[in-house]
């Protein structure tokens, strides 16, 4: 049986009330709901039974600490990432220490995945279980890997919803849709968005998801015009065709960090014939936005410079630093850090016992003082 209920702006608040005296500035409300700074992401590690038992213990270790965002990927880890969250966040239930309103679950369907373990036959099975059975057609597979066509999205929502025991996710994203890019002009990804689009709507009005949004890699840091630039403007106005201007396209995820830092100083993105950073436009529709990679898979943790180092008071290590710096930059909703390691959690959150940078003091690491 999925487990009913969503977060909901009492529930999120009633949670931040828990930890907010002794984490300043460590929840942010957007649309509504109180966002914990800091996020768990779930994308490393084996698809194995030793990666699924640490990933429950440092979910349960976070929630437990003050993290009440939770971001996943049916195909992370071939569906085991979903399950593991499923699992700590049933026990978590269970046992009274936290309630379904609080918990922000995000999740994201696009890629072709196993289920558990990777087959012998990868092409039979792709071949068995989505073409054979109409869930897909060739020609809606775009680089041998990604489809976002209605009945896919349909397929992998219910399937999420399954592994993560619940019955509605509170942010669905289409992953990587620049994917498709590399195989279809602009007119025909337009097409497939606004379908893709639409499916999300029909979603949200069945219960099935509460809002969505695009989780990207490149598409909003490339370069105008490039290969697998993307317009949030123009996303926006795609999802306003399909579901008019209270549509249900209220997030985005993108990689931003010490190193990637494009959202914040890139213009990129054109609104009225000026171009602008992507964060600004996102601000200005009121969207979340959560930084992926804010510890670019473990490269920030360790080796930055001194003159980076002496840039944030409190700070006891580098991966603190990394990830006060996404969380404190403007217009980041929260950032995101994979963690699967209860040690690594301890760490991570004890950047939220300090309150995030300054616009001053973030001036100065643009300043390289």
């Amino acid at each position: 049986m999925l487990i009913p209920g969503f977060a909901t702006p009492g529930g999120t608040a009633r949670f931040r009330q828990r930890f907010a005296p002794r984490m300043p500035g460590h929840f942010r409300e957007v649309q509504g709901l109180w966002l914990s700074s800091i996020g768990i992401g779930t994308y490393l590690g084996e698809p194995a039974n030793a990666i699924d038992a640490l990933y429950r213990e440092a979910i349960t270790r976070a929630i437990s600490m003050g993290v009440n965002v939770i971001d996943s990927a049916i195909n992370y880890r071939h569906q085991r990432s979903e399950r593991a969250i499923a699992q700590a966040l049933a026990g978590l239930l269970s046992s009274g220490k936290v309630q379904r309103d609080e918990i922000i679950l995000a999740t994201k369907g696009g890629f072709l995945t196993f289920d558990g373990d990777e087959p012998p036959d990868p092409s039979a099975y792709f071949q068995e279980k989505y073409l054979d059975t109409g869930i897909i057609r060739m020609e809606e597979v775009a680089a041998d890997c990604h489809v976002m066509s209605p009945r896919f999205l349909e397929n992998q929502i219910d399937a999420s919803r399954r592994n993560l025991g619940i019955e509605t996710l509170d942010i669905y994203y289409i992953h990587n849709p620049e994917t498709q890019l590399s195989q279809v002009g602009h007119d025909e990804f337009f097409r497939r968005i606004k379908a893709a689009f639409a499916t999300l709507e029909k979603a949200v009005a069945q219960g099935k998801i509460r809002m969505y949004g695009t989780a990207t890699w490149n598409a909003f840091r490339a370069v105008p015009g490039s290969a697998g630039d993307l317009s949030l403007t123009d996303l926006l106005h795609a999802a306003e065709e399909v579901g008019g201007k209270d549509h249900h396209f209220q997030a985005i995820q993108l990689p931003f960090n010490l190193v990637m830092q494009e959202a914040l100083t890139t213009s990129s993105q054109e609104v009225n014939q000026k171009m602008v950073p992507l964060l600004q436009v996102a601000r200005a529709h009121k969207l979340m936005v959560f930084a992926s990679a804010s510890l670019l898979q473990g490269q920030l943790s360790q080796g930055l410079p001194a003159k980076v180092q002496n840039c944030f008071p409190g700070m006891r290590t580098d991966a603190q630093r990394a990830i006060q710096f996404s969380r404190s930059t403007p217009g980041i909703s929260c950032a995101l850090v994979g963690m699967s390691d209860i040690r690594h959690v301890d760490e991570n959150l004890g950047t939220a016992l300090t309150a995030p940078l300054t616009l001053e003091q973030l001036r100065t690491i643009f300043q390289g003082k």
